[in-house]
């Protein structure tokens, strides 16, 4: 934003003096000034005549706020900010200071962005967990599902009152019911009070880790995040293309370092049961019941299941 004397002394002459009166006309009958000056009386017209470019700049970035036109398009100095203006006595000099203010706007996207910073999404769009839904938006999306939505409330109420729980929670139901959902909801309510998160869909991870073989560094790098962030979400477990490695070496190897330390929570369409069966079986070495078992030791005893029911909402608009 140009200042006002910039533009005044890029106008000839005889239209310069024109328009400076004319604009510092405008500015000292705004009611902005106004209230200014009522609010500070000792202000002289001598001070508001050698301020006049700070008074320009308060009065044109208030009318810039008063028709937001949003933070990507901000005309004001600063983005997302706007000049507020006080006035003091010095040894009988007044002086009139400036300082540059958050908009609403700039300090919600400021607490969106911690908010996201705080929370790894693999294979899951950001937007499902950057989007901020009160309690009320989601028990009334789907009543169906109200018991659910009343355990999922309740766990985070309790993490938010006591701090991070050892034990997590395990959803089931069917396809589209929101599951995925439900977790976004829980880590972004845990994000803004500074917990870390992560949330994985198993499908599309399982196929990457494959091509991390190749960078171990990599491959460990986020094996180490999985294990260590607060919050962690296998979404969708059980729908993955299971082998040995991915089972014993990297599920098994994360929910055994996170057992009564930190929660880690499953959406599945499997019961707890058919999950333990989905684990004891793969392509490569066929049926290894106990193999199932070792892992589920380390699954079923720390997590509480909730049953998610009612209707397929994929593909609505």
């Amino acid at each position: 934003m140009e200042s006002l004397s910039h533009i005044l002394k890029s106008m000839p002459n005889s239209e310069w003096r024109r328009k400076a009166e004319a604009k510092i006309k405008a500015v000292m009958d705004d009611a902005l000034v106004h209230k200014f000056r009522q609010k500070y009386p000792f202000v002289d017209d001598y001070t508001v005549k050698i301020n006049m470019n700070k008074l320009y700049q308060y009065v044109t970035e208030y009318k810039s706020c008063s028709n937001c036109p949003g933070l990507d398009n901000c005309p004001n100095d600063m983005t997302g900010h706007y000049t507020m203006l006080t006035a003091d006595t010095d040894n009988d000099r007044v002086y009139i200071h400036e300082e540059k203010v958050a908009c609403k706007k700039f300090t919600s996207k400021q607490l969106q962005d911690a908010i996201s910073s705080r929370i790894r999404t693999f294979h899951v769009d950001p937007r499902m967990i950057s989007r901020s839904f009160s309690f009320g938006d989601i028990l009334e999306a789907d009543l169906d599902r109200a018991k659910a939505v009343m355990q999922i409330n309740d766990y985070v109420s309790q993490t938010m009152e006591l701090g991070l729980q050892a034990r997590g929670l395990y959803l089931s139901g069917s396809f589209g019911t929101g599951k995925t959902f439900l977790m976004g909801y829980m880590l972004h309510q845990l994000a803004k009070v500074g917990m870390t998160g992560a949330i994985v869909y198993m499908p599309d991870f399982a196929e990457d880790l494959k091509g991390m073989f190749q960078e171990p560094y990599k491959l460990k790098e986020t094996i180490d995040l999985l294990k260590e962030t607060d919050l962690l979400v296998f979404d969708d477990i059980g729908a993955e293309n299971l082998n040995p490695w991915l089972r014993d070496h990297v599920i098994g190897a994360i929910v055994n370092h996170r057992m009564n330390r930190k929660p880690t929570f499953f959406t599945s369409n499997y019961a707890l049961h058919d999950l333990e069966k989905h684990f004891s079986f793969t392509n490569k070495d066929g049926d290894e019941e106990y193999k199932g078992q070792r892992i589920m030791d380390r699954i079923r005893p720390f997590v509480d299941v909730v049953e998610v029911t009612g209707t397929n909402k994929r593909g609505r608009s």
